[in-house]
């Protein structure tokens, strides 16, 4: 699912690292889909992405679809601009989601929807895919809101 842009302009456009680790993640929200790095030797589930993995240190490192949907582990509500670009945006909120399906591994994302709205830790969430086709090169945010069903 799609949603209007929650990024302001003038923020730098979050892009694949040159050394190419996390595209597999960037091109996969191109097309709305949640992608983790697991370990094909252990099983092991891991993010940030790495070329190790964190259990078993092997060199053995994929990436799978996962359940974009979640449970909110924890949550702030800054009220302070962290970017020049966000001067006028506060307050917003920030929360780590919890991926049971993929090891209880934890991913940052923007919670939409009303900046003052009351936050339950457990609350469950599902991922929002924010698409900015205009910006050179594109690329899509991985958003969160509360889950519908």
């Amino acid at each position: 699912m799609t949603t209007a842009t929650y990024l302001r302009p003038g923020l730098p456009a979050p892009v694949a690292e040159n050394d190419g680790l996390d595209a597999p993640y960037w091109e996969a929200t191109r097309r709305g889909v949640l992608m983790v790095q697991r370990c094909k030797a252990c099983g092991t589930w891991q993010w940030g992405p790495e070329w190790i993995c964190h259990k078993c240190l092997s060199f053995d490192v994929g990436w799978q679809e996962v359940e974009g949907r979640g449970r909110i582990y924890s949550w702030e509500r800054p009220w302070h601009p962290v970017h020049p670009a966000l001067k006028e945006q506060g307050p917003y909120i920030v929360v780590l989601v919890e991926l049971r399906q993929a090891g209880g591994i934890r991913m940052l994302g923007n919670l939409l929807g009303d900046p003052k709205q009351a936050v339950r830790i457990g609350a469950e969430v599902e991922a929002v895919f924010e698409p900015h086709d205009d910006a050179k090169p594109s690329y899509t945010l991985v958003q969160w809101r509360h889950a519908t069903t």
